[in-house]
């Protein structure tokens, strides 16, 4: 056993240990674990920020992508939103030992189903330290103990949210190892952790897709995930043009580096040159390169839009995300067309229509599969924070146990549970 081992499974001993003790911790205590984190954060904000300040100057010296650094980057804003969100989860209603579905069955006994936490928890992630407070504190109050593997490049902004994390454990009597950050950096302990069952029972990858794609491969336990978000706003023959605009350039321009940022346009033939240039005339103003289908890219050139944000599509831009301040174009003919591209080129994260006419939002509503499918609003919405969820550990485009953003009952399973009064089978 290496070295790397025996930490691996020093790791999965506490866990274990610790996951017993929080399925079993009152929702009393674990409220208290989470206020009394939250209030550490804020306590300690000079210190995250600081240690938030030292992963950003190395990022920068190893120059890294600028859509990276933003995710890196806390702000004291971000900071109070973390606190709030760990507080948030401490007001949400405890899943743990619900139970529901109750039915007498002709025997007399009644069957039902009482809500459990899944055990220990891994989540692996890259320059997002705010996910070091959303993980820990969805998998406390789901009575979850959690592994927490951050990238390097967030190392210190990480080792300092969850020391007040742990603080909070501290001060409602709870087992510190309920929450583990990864010490160490080194890229074998990832292949190791998600191939233990004796460590983890869940692994939840949060980052790019090729991160995803490793843990998929090496994985021996469940995985929750999501591996692309090229998310849609498409734009109906009865949308409301005073919607319009907005609703596309906050999908779009509100954040580049996140999953749910719009990176496809879809717009009707019917409306594309009442709203499309005006569009047009929007990204140009941020710096929104466009890569477009043929008509769309004809209608821009013809309304003097600057030919170097404009750009032929390839049958690849449909399929892309970009993360970045690009997007693509089409000019569909109905609704059946826009349906029959996103199921094609879509990775059923989040897509969005904006239009007046019922009947065509619920049609969307019920042929889009997607984790989200929203009508008249950006689909920047998709976010657990957002949802009531507090925070989210993730977002699942899986089509069974959690889909969409994560919250709660997303970290809990049921089982099933029989209540008799001496009944015998016959």
């Amino acid at each position: 056993m290496t070295e790397l081992d025996r930490y691996l499974a020093d790791l999965g001993r506490a866990a274990r240990q610790a996951a017993r003790a929080m399925a079993k911790a009152s929702t009393q205590a674990k409220n208290a674990a989470l206020l009394a984190a939250a209030e550490t954060l804020r306590r300690q904000r000079d210190d995250v920020l600081a240690a938030n300040a030292a992963d950003l100057a190395a990022a920068r010296e190893a120059g890294l992508s600028p859509a990276l650094i933003d995710r890196l980057t806390l702000s004291e804003k971000g900071l109070e939103t973390m606190a709030k969100g760990v507080a948030q989860v401490a007001a949400l209603p405890d899943p743990v030992g619900e139970i529901d579905e109750v039915k007498r069955r002709p025997s007399g006994i009644q069957v039902g189903k009482m809500r459990v936490p899944l055990g220990v928890i891994g989540i692996i992630y890259e320059a997002r330290p705010n996910v070091t407070a959303d993980a820990a504190a969805l998998c406390l109050k789901s009575g979850n103990a959690a592994i927490l593997r951050g990238g390097k490049e967030a190392l210190q902004s990480n080792q300092a949210i969850a020391r007040c994390i742990r603080a909070g454990l501290e001060a409602a009597g709870l087992p510190l190892a309920a929450v583990q950050l990864v010490q160490t950096t080194e890229r074998a302990l990832v292949p190791r952790l998600v191939a233990s069952p004796e460590v983890v029972d869940v692994i939840v990858p949060r980052g790019g897709k090729g991160l995803i794609e490793a843990v998929m491969k090496d994985a021996r336990v469940p995985v929750i995930k999501h591996l692309d978000g090229n998310c849609h706003v498409y734009v109906h023959a009865a949308a409301d043009p005073a919607k319009v605009l907005p609703i596309v350039e906050n999908a779009k321009t509100h954040r580049y580096g996140v999953c749910n940022a719009a990176e496809t346009l879809l717009i009707d033939e019917a409306v594309a040159e009442r709203h499309l240039p005006e569009i047009g005339r929007m990204f140009t103003g941020h710096g929104v390169e466009m890569r477009c289908c043929p008509r769309a890219l004809t209608l821009l050139q013809r309304h003097g839009l600057p030919a170097a944000l404009l750009k032929a599509a390839t049958e690849e831009d449909w399929r892309e995300e970009y993360l970045a301040p690009i997007i693509a174009i089409r000019v569909v003919a109905d609704l059946d067309e826009a349906i029959e591209h996103i199921e094609r080129y879509g990775s059923h994260h989040t897509d969005a229509i904006l239009t007046e006419d019922y009947a065509a939002a619920m049609r969307f509503l019920r042929e889009v599969d997607s984790a989200s499918v929203m009508v008249n609003a950006s689909t920047r919405f998709a976010d657990g924070f957002e949802y009531g969820l507090g925070a989210e550990i993730g977002i699942s485009t899986d089509k069974i146990h959690a889909r969409g953003p994560v919250g709660l009952e997303g970290l809990t399973s049921q089982k099933w549970i029989v209540l008799g009064q001496g009944e015998i089978r016959r």
